[in-house]
């Protein structure tokens, strides 16, 4: 076969099997996760919209044995205004999605307002492959179908936990414009053109039942000139808008870069960023930064060390949102909660909503009132005055899609 046919061949299966990835992420998904939504008992009233504070929309993922790990973290980011998506990846048991179901049912704040589902059918996940983006399209499609409140979308693993609380978070972004896309983001590829987006890949996820991992073509593409690839973090804040745009796509280009993208490693640090920055519409809304804190080895390899005890000051001093990546049960987990979170184990992120006595025998989360009320935290400085920071880089657009 001549090198002009392999080229052929090898841009018909891209464009083949993006297909598959884009039905994949936007059909099928109406019985195919468990909803604890259909009875809402003893709710409060929740409002949207201008004038009230932020909701978001959170997507927490995790492999098999993570379910323990999963529902932690739920707990940690709960807040009755917020939409929750769990998804166990198929080397998870399906004993393990019912359990993680369970747990969820267990919590009486979570029954009453009925804002968190567990997916039933599991996504193929590929490490490395684009599945990834499969999945968390899936995901969105979920959320923006079964909720019409929330603001932004945020994908968390099993590995991550939160350096703030949830009302700490709403007060700081009540003060944005709703439109923002927090994204870490750039066009200067370096080590990754040759690597990551020059080469062709096939994540055999897409098609096959066993988990293996993807398989490289021979021959390489050069880069496309209809657009520019932006590559960064694959952890986002993303908002509504910008999502829609996504999914239904009213435009041509969220469905062009998807199909481009099936075939690049890692495609999940690349697609979300090469929309935003090559819509006319959204490349304005993006704020350089995906809120988290990550400490890396040098040079830095393709996850972050794993954080612990000697690193909580630096963390909590950080401004970021979220923190990753953690051990099960790690001790700083329990220093998060008490320090920053004044959880305790088991029960959810106590805020404002919460009405209940606060004791070592009650739970001051098992009775609620308005849960339109915030009440700030210890942190709520240092993620507001980081906030504002990335804001005054916005404002100079010096940092933005460049």
């Amino acid at each position: 076969m001549g090198a002009e046919k392999k080229w052929l061949y090898a841009l018909f299966c891209a464009t083949f099997v993006s297909f598959l990835i884009f039905l994949s992420s936007i059909s099928g998904f109406s019985s195919s996760y468990y909803a604890f939504s259909s009875h809402r008992r003893f709710a409060t009233p929740v409002n949207h919209g201008p004038g009230h504070p932020p909701a978001f929309a959170y997507y927490i993922s995790g492999g098999g044995g993570d379910n323990d790990r999963i529902f932690r973290l739920l707990l940690a980011v709960y807040h009755p205004r917020n939409r929750y998506l769990l998804h166990i990846g198929v080397d998870g048991s399906e004993e393990e999605r019912r359990k993680l179901g369970m747990l969820v049912k267990s919590v009486p704040v979570i029954q009453a307002f009925g804002n968190v589902d567990v997916v039933g059918k599991p996504d193929p996940v590929t490490y490395m492959g684009s599945t990834n983006i499969a999945a968390m399209l899936r995901a969105v499609s979920i959320l923006l179908k079964v909720d019409g409140g929330w603001d932004w979308f945020v994908n968390l693993s099993a590995n991550d936990y939160p350096l703030i609380t949830q009302d700490d978070l709403s007060h700081v972004l009540s003060s944005v414009s709703r439109d923002l896309n927090f994204i870490d983001h750039t066009s200067d590829l370096g080590w990754k053109e040759g690597q990551r987006v020059k080469p062709i890949v096939v994540d055999p996820g897409l098609y096959l039942a066993r988990k293996t991992q993807i398989f490289y073509a021979t021959e390489k593409r050069p880069l496309p000139e209809a657009f520019r690839v932006f590559t960064g973090s694959p952890w986002v804040v993303l908002s509504r808008p910008f999502l829609e745009f996504c999914v239904f796509g009213w435009d041509n280009l969220p469905r062009t870069l998807l199909m481009y993208f099936t075939n690049t490693v890692l495609s999940q640090e690349v697609y979300f960023h090469s929309v935003v920055c090559n819509s006319p519409e959204f490349k304005n809304t993006t704020v350089n930064s995906d809120m988290r804190y990550m400490v890396w080895d040098n040079p830095p390899k393709m996850e972050p060390l794993f954080l612990n005890t000697s690193d909580y000051d630096l963390m909590a001093q950080s401004g970021a949102a979220f923190a990753r990546q953690f051990n099960k049960d790690e001790a700083v987990l329990d220093m998060i909660d008490q320090n920053i979170l004044k959880r305790s184990q088991n029960r959810v992120t106590p805020g404002a909503w919460c009405t209940g006595q606060k004791s070592w025998r009650m739970n001051p989360c098992s009775r609620w009132g308005d849960v339109n009320v915030l009440k700030t935290g210890p942190q709520v400085k240092n993620l507001g005055d980081s906030v504002q920071r990335l804001l005054q880089d916005l404002s100079s657009q010096s940092n933005q899609c460049r």
